[in-house]
C-alpha cells in the first residue's frame, strides 16, 4: 500500500511538522506611540521559545507591561527611556538623535514599525551616516542600508551573544532547536531518499527525468521547479 510522500505529511501538519506552542507570543516591538515619551523599569530578564536573545520585561509608569530584546550588559532595575533624550543602553531613539558610531539593534525600517533589523543574539549594527532626512545603516553582515532618519533603534548590543559558540554534541540538540522556531531539520536532497519517499528517489543519484513540475500537480509530486518559465544555463550573446 505504501506511505504518503513527507511533502504530504508536513502539509498535512501533524505534531512532528507543527511549531510549539507560544513559541511566538511575545511581541518584542516597542510602542507604536511615537511622540509620549515612556520610562520602563526591567523586572525580569528572561529566555523565551522562539528567540535567540534574552528578552526583559518592563513595567512602564502607567502600570502597563511590555517587553523589549535585552541588550548586553542590561540588569533587573535599570530604567529604559523611550523616546526620551537620555541615551542610555537600551534606550529606544530616532537615528537622527543618535551620534556616529554608536552601536545599534532592532532598527526600524520604517517610522512606527517597531523594529526589524539586527534582532538575533549578539549582534549589532553601526550608524555611519546623516544625509538630510536619510541616515545610513552597517549592518552586521557589513552591508550598508539607508533608511529614514526618524526610524526608532535601540542603543547597545544584543545579549547572548555566545550561544552559537558551544557545541552542540547531539543531533537530537539541533533538531530540537530548529523544531522550537518551526524549521524542519534535517533536510536531506531528494536523489538520496528511496523511489517510495520522493519522487528523485533511487540508487542512481541523480533526477533521472525533469525536475519542471506544474502549478497543479499533486503534493506528492509538486517538488523541484515549480511553474518554472525556463531552467538550465542561459546563452550568452
Amino acid at each position: 500500500m505504501g506511505k504518503r510522500l513527507k511533502m504530504q505529511r508536513r502539509g498535512k501538519g501533524s505534531n512532528a511538522y507543527t511549531k510549539l506552542p507560544n513559541t511566538f507570543d511575545i511581541d518584542v516591538s516597542y510602542t507604536s506611540d511615537r511622540k509620549n515619551v515612556m520610562i520602563g523599569e526591567v523586572v525580569d530578564i528572561f529566555n523565551h521559545t522562539g528567540h535567540t536573545a534574552p528578552l526583559m520585561e518592563l513595567l512602564y509608569g502607567d502600570f502597563s507591561k511590555g517587553y523589549l530584546i535585552a541588550p548586553e550588559g542590561i540588569k533587573v532595575g535599570d530604567k529604559i527611556h523611550i523616546n526620551g533624550s537620555l541615551l542610555e543602553l537600551g534606550t529606544v531613539a530616532e537615528l537622527s538623535q543618535i551620534p556616529f558610531g554608536t552601536p545599534i539593534y532592532n532598527v526600524e525600517a520604517s517610522p512606527g514599525d517597531g523594529g526589524k533589523y539586527i534582532r538575533s543574539a549578539g549582534s549589532s549594527g553601526i550608524l555611519v551616516s546623516h544625509e538630510g532626512d536619510f541616515a545610513t545603516v552597517q549592518l552586521p553582515s557589513k552591508t550598508s542600508i539607508v533608511i529614514r532618519s526618524a526610524c526608532r533603534a535601540q542603543l547597545g548590543i544584543v545579549a547572548g551573544g555566545g550561544m552559537s559558540e558551544a557545541p552542540l554534541v547531539k543531533a537530537g540538540k539541533n533538531f530540537y532547536i530548529n523544531h522550537a522556531i518551526n524549521k524542519l531539520w534535517p533536510r536531506y536532497r531528494g536523489v538520496k531518499s528511496n523511489p517510495v519517499d520522493h519522487p528523485f528517489g533511487g540508487k542512481q543519484h541523480h533526477k533521472g527525468k525533469s525536475s519542471m513540475t506544474s502549478r497543479n500537480a499533486p503534493p506528492g509530486r509538486k517538488v523541484g521547479h515549480i511553474a518554472a518559465r525556463r531552467v538550465g544555463r542561459k546563452k550568452k550573446g
